[in-house]
């Protein structure tokens, strides 16, 4: 296989094993495809593994929590010299016990909007009349569960690689107030979420977990807190109590804020809530500290009831402080305070007695001390301050020049003039005045401190970005200059070894590389993670980069060498880029370049709703061309045609899945008159696109997504409403019968029995949830999670998989038939269909519906008659793969990811098959294109 064009030919040495690559030559390997692509994978993984690296920010941090201990700073020294305050430990605590009721996805208007007047109305008195204060928390993304508890109890902004440890929570080992109060033996208990016993393992007395992730049990995830409540509120054995209620939050992924099902949870937390403050108020003493209930959201929800991104629903939670110590309101209720969530990590520590997180960037909501002496609030205030500006000291080399810094040194100062006073025994209004000048220099310099800190949880590694997004590049470029050899009859490379690593480039280019590296590495003023590697690794991943850069100049080269010579093939000569390839490549570059803004990402959707759109009309002006046009004006249309029609025989022959077969008499009647099409078929074919077209604008009315107009009401929403409950029904069902009918024409006979009987299944088990009802009942009453329908459809789904599998294996082993393995293919395909209808929720089937419509309609009258290669079939399914991504209503933020789809059929939480059925269900526009694909192309035998 040696020596092509001339060269002597060598014999060829045993190339292993596999025999994948040989020497060619002198100083050249050649390379099969395969193994090409797959080594520039596996270099492709390293430069999205170091780009990640520097795009998830490290997190502010302090010491470790068990180097945290220290003793507390005292107050300010006095100006003047033998003065010396006689404060310097930590303060008092100011509250006996302390209930924390975390409601998981509690929105602010759910407490202090219409929702909360109608069914909370107990914690709506509080709020405009009791003793308490009321806030807004604003969370930062990611709002999920675990990161959300991090910053409640550390005070710290977790980062977006949180997201992925969510789902398998280790133990928290930053400084945290869990910790410091067990430190400092306070009593936990703690019941709810589980996530809190994986943070914080071994530091409850007494604890009772329940799973998160089990979304569709709304009553005894809550049940399972409350029946504790009635035995702990009696004791008097515990000072922190923290109580995590997840019914709300399951509501909302399953059926959304506007459903019925939360009025009745709100109704049911107010009686909670009333229950807990009346036994609080009734072990208070006048003796004893008063007692403390916090109410609070870990984050809110969506319109569509997910969390994870930062729309105002999703970010902004109630924050109530209930305690008999502060002031009855009075006056009109006016529109709560904005505050930060990693505010009350400071507040509690401050109100416990406790020292505050190392790593906590909240400031002290005030109002909560305010009932105490100006020297006390001074000294919380003094005490934030100072653990604020050590975290800055210790992440930014530059601290001194901080404004927070600068403004917290001038407030010590005043503060230390305010103590020279007050020590004097001066208690004048002017002593009172000066310390509220102090205390409002202080919160400004808390507020500046706080900013500053939080600012660099959002600092990018930009130099391990660069180099990964080098590496990227690089390899993207080598694959594009390589498709022309991967697409050849051989698909085969031959990789020059001795010219990149003998090349004075390659020197050059490695010294310049190290050069940069050193400069950039001694001048960086924050962390880098690739300056923190070895010598050894950067040198080696320098060398990475310059072989890379001198395979594409040598690829570039050879292209140029062998454009001098003129082609030995006419037929490619002759050949002109078509409309639809300057779409494709129009549109890929395009859509790549729109990911550098960020607004462009947030709004992917217009840009493969434009794509797409913009192909149906090329497609419809090429089906146009062929019809109407190149009859008369293309004197080879003749052959043409003939060599289609015996690609269609030929096919029809081995049981094409794709193309009826076509008799003889067709044939010769299609190519003596020299028409692609005749009768009916021609006019659905030029209609086809219009009709796609049609669909694709009736799938955008159903969900919108995004973020500038995700609020907007859409058809889904109308569909999802109590109201259109019929309506929903027989959307479903006719949507199952289209679904069946679309599917079915090309499976066996059994295949055809279970995808009835599932699509049956389906509908059922959507009726035994009450999402829809069947023509005999006049409510759904009866609802129950729908494990027995759920089941039966797996086993059906199971079965006609499985029957695909065995067909497949059977054309690779027994039978070498390829409409054997198109079968099993579209066994396969036919399975994760009636999978993809049982996950879908209803509204969403006519997206399934028009995906296989219009995959029907491209296959029977479009690719059939206008002959698109390999590659531009590929390409057209990915485009319509990504645009029905967005068509199920999902979009670039993980908040419209519908986790209810991860707990269809199950009882219990369990970990691999939820991710699975959360991912097929997230991903399945994208993968049944991708499947049809694989069908399409492997009944394609003429090709």
């Amino acid at each position: 296989r040696g020596g092509r064009g001339g060269a002597p030919r060598v014999p060829p040495p045993r190339a292993g094993a596999c025999g994948l690559a040989e020497v060619a030559g002198v100083g050249k390997m050649r390379l099969r495809s395969g193994v090409f692509a797959s080594a520039c994978l596996l270099v492709e993984a390293l430069g999205v593994a170091l780009f990640l690296r520097g795009f998830f920010p490290l997190p502010v941090r302090s010491l470790h929590r068990r180097e945290a201990h220290g003793d507390p700073p005292a107050e300010p020294a006095p100006a003047g010299p033998g003065m010396v305050s006689n404060w310097t430990k930590i303060p008092s605590p100011l509250f006996k016990k302390v209930v924390i009721m975390l409601i998981d996805g509690l929105r602010d208007d759910f407490v202090f909007g219409s929702k909360g007047k109608q069914f909370m109305p107990y914690t709506t008195q509080v709020v405009e009349k009791g003793t308490s204060y009321s806030f807004i928390a604003e969370a930062n993304p990611p709002t999920v569960t675990m990161p959300r508890i991090k910053a409640l109890m550390t005070g710290s902004i977790p980062g977006f690689i949180d997201v992925i440890v969510n789902l398998n929570s280790p133990a928290l080992l930053d400084d945290n107030l869990i910790w410091q109060a067990k430190t400092a033996g306070k009593r936990i208990i703690f019941y709810g979420d589980d996530t809190w016993v994986k943070l914080f393992p071994k530091h409850f007395v007494e604890y009772d977990g329940t799973t998160s992730f089990f979304v569709s049990d709304f009553t005894e995830v809550d049940d399972n807190v409350t029946r504790h409540l009635d035995r702990v509120l009696k004791r008097e054995d515990w000072d922190l109590l923290i109580l995590h209620y997840l019914g709300l939050d399951h509501i909302g992924h399953m059926t959304g804020p506007s459903s019925p099902l939360v009025g009745p949870k709100l109704r049911e937390m107010d009686n909670i809530l009333k229950k807990i403050h009346i036994s609080l108020l009734s072990k208070e003493e006048e003796a004893s500290l008063p007692n403390l209930l916090v109410v609070c959201g870990d984050h809110g929800m969506s319109e569509t009831g997910s969390h994870g991104g930062s729309s105002e629903g999703e970010v902004h939670t109630p924050l109530l402080f209930i305690s008999s110590t502060f002031e009855k309101r009075s006056g009109p209720l006016t529109q709560p305070e904005l505050v930060q969530q990693t505010d009350l990590a400071s507040t509690l520590a401050v109100g416990l007695g406790l020292p505050i997180s190392r790593n906590s960037v909240g400031n002290l909501i005030l109002p909560v001390v305010g009932g105490k002496t100006m020297r006390e609030q001074l000294r919380f205030v003094h005490l934030n301050g100072f653990q604020l500006s050590r975290l800055l000291q210790e992440n930014t080399p530059a601290y001194e020049k901080d404004p927070g810094y600068e403004h917290f040194k001038i407030a010590e100062k005043s503060h230390g003039n305010w103590i020279k006073l007050y020590l004097e025994g001066n208690n004048s209004e002017i002593l009172l005045n000066l310390g509220k000048k102090v205390l409002k220099q202080y919160l400004e310099a808390l507020k500046t401190l706080s900013s500053s800190l939080s600012k660099q949880v959002a600092q990018y590694d930009m130099y391990s970005m660069m180099v990964g997004t080098v590496i990227i590049m690089e390899v993207l470029l080598l694959l594009l200059l390589s498709i022309p050899k991967a697409l050849s009859n051989q698909a085969e490379f031959e990789v020059p070894l001795s010219p990149p690593l003998l090349s004075l480039l390659f020197y050059l280019m490695c010294l310049m590389l190290c050069a940069v590296h050193v400069i950039v590495c001694t001048s960086a003023e924050s962390l880098c993670y690739f300056c923190s590697m070895s010598w050894l690794t950067a040198v080696g991943v320098m060398m990475l980069i310059s072989v890379l850069m001198c395979g594409i100049l040598s690829a570039i080269a050879k292209i140029f060498e062998n454009s001098r010579f003129p082609l030995k093939n006419p037929i490619v000569s002759s050949s002109s880029w078509s409309e639809i390839d300057v779409l494709i490549l129009g549109g890929t570059i395009g859509h790549v370049l729109s990911l550098g803004a960020s607004s462009f990402i947030e709004e992917e959707h217009q840009t493969w709703y434009f794509l797409i759109n913009t192909l149906c009309l090329v497609l419809c002006q090429e089906l146009c061309r062929n019809n109407f046009l190149l009859k008369e004006c293309d004197p080879q249309h003749n052959a043409t045609v003939k060599q289609n029609f015996d690609g269609i025989e030929e096919a029809s022959e081995c049981k094409n899945i794709d193309i009826p077969a076509t008799g003889n008499s067709k044939l010769g009647k299609a190519t003596s008159s020299a028409e692609f099409i005749k009768g009916s078929d021609k006019w659905i074919s030029l209609a086809s696109p219009w009709i796609i077209l049609i669909c694709c604008r009736l799938l955008r009315s159903l969900n919108q997504t995004g973020v500038q107009w995700a609020h907007r009401p859409d058809f889904g929403h109308w569909l999802t409403s109590s109201e259109h409950k019929s309506e929903l029904s027989f959307l479903m069902a006719l949507s199952l019968v289209m679904i069946f009918f679309l599917v079915q024409r090309r499976c066996s006979l059994v295949s055809k029995i279970a995808m009835g009987l599932g699509l049956l299944g389906v509908y059922s088990y959507r009726a035994a949830i009450g999402n829809v009802v069947f023509p005999w009942q006049h409510d759904s009453k009866d609802i129950s999670k729908g494990i027995t329908e759920a089941r039966f459809v797996y086993v059906f789904v199971l079965g006609i998989v499985f029957t695909g599998i065995k067909d497949l294996l059977k054309s690779q082993v027994i039978s070498a038939d390829s409409s054997v393995k198109s079968t099993g293919l579209w066994e396969v395909y036919s399975g994760l269909v009636l999978l993809a209808a049982l996950l879908f929720r209803p509204h969403n089937l006519p997206v399934l519906v028009f995906c296989l419509l219009i995959q029907t309609m491209m296959t029977k009258f479009i690719w059939r008659h206008l002959k698109f290669d390999g590659a531009q079939i590929t390409i057209i399914h990915y485009w319509f793969g990504q645009a029905f991504f967005y068509f199920q209503g999902n979009s670039n933020g993980i908040a419209t990811v519908d986790v209810s789809a991860g707990f269809v059929g199950l009882e219990s939480y369990m970990e691999i098959p939820a991710i699975f059925l959360t991912a097929f269900a997230t991903y399945a526009g994208p993968l049944l294109w991708a499947i049809h694909l694989l069908c399409y192309l492997s009944s394609e035998v003429s090709r």
